[in-house]
């Protein structure tokens, strides 16, 4: 029993085979031949800074419950990256943003993740924990709590940041290699 149900017909038939036409494997239902896709997921969030201070919330859920973060999440149906963000900010840090640009797109495989960050500005000072942080914070760079943060994309993502603060030019990151 595999414990996967075809969404157009509800059968419990699923075979893994590659479909007539197509490249990978994928779940095909035996009894209508729906094929169900299982396609990375797409995190929005931003680096959030106000008066060269970053927003840094602490995790009050798994995975990495008590490290520290940026505020993003999964991005909704209907939803565009933008406004993922900014409800993102809201929902973690009751944050109020104005996105600047996009900063990076990385692509973690391991998790199948696409994870798509903004710069953000906080409109103003007043945050505080939302239902998914223990904390949260705003932090000069050198009291950021490098050794406890949740996921490597953060440090990338202040990193990447940091890298193109003060130039002229607009460059969006990728992985690091």
């Amino acid at each position: 029993m595999n414990n996967i149900f075809c969404p157009n017909c509800g059968s419990d038939s699923i075979e893994k085979k590659i479909p007539e036409g197509d490249t990978h494997y994928r779940n095909v239902c035996s009894s209508c031949n729906h094929i169900i896709y299982e396609n990375p997921k797409v995190v929005v969030g931003s680096v959030c800074t106000y008066k060269n201070q970053f927003l840094m919330c602490k995790r009050a859920i798994d995975p990495q419950k008590g490290l520290w973060t940026l505020p993003a999440g999964y991005l909704e149906n209907d939803e565009s990256v933008e406004e993922g963000a900014i409800r993102e900010a809201f929902e973690e840090a009751y944050a109020k943003i104005k996105i600047n640009n996009l900063l990076a797109v990385y692509s973690l495989k391991n998790v199948n993740q696409i994870q798509v960050l903004f710069h953000s500005e906080l409109i103003d000072e007043n945050i505080k924990p939302g239902t998914e942080s223990l904390e949260v914070g705003l932090f000069n760079w050198e009291n950021i709590y490098w050794d406890k943060i949740a996921f490597p994309s953060v440090i990338w993502a202040l990193t990447n940041f940091k890298e193109r603060q003060n130039l002229d030019t607009f460059r969006v990151f990728t992985n690091p290699i």
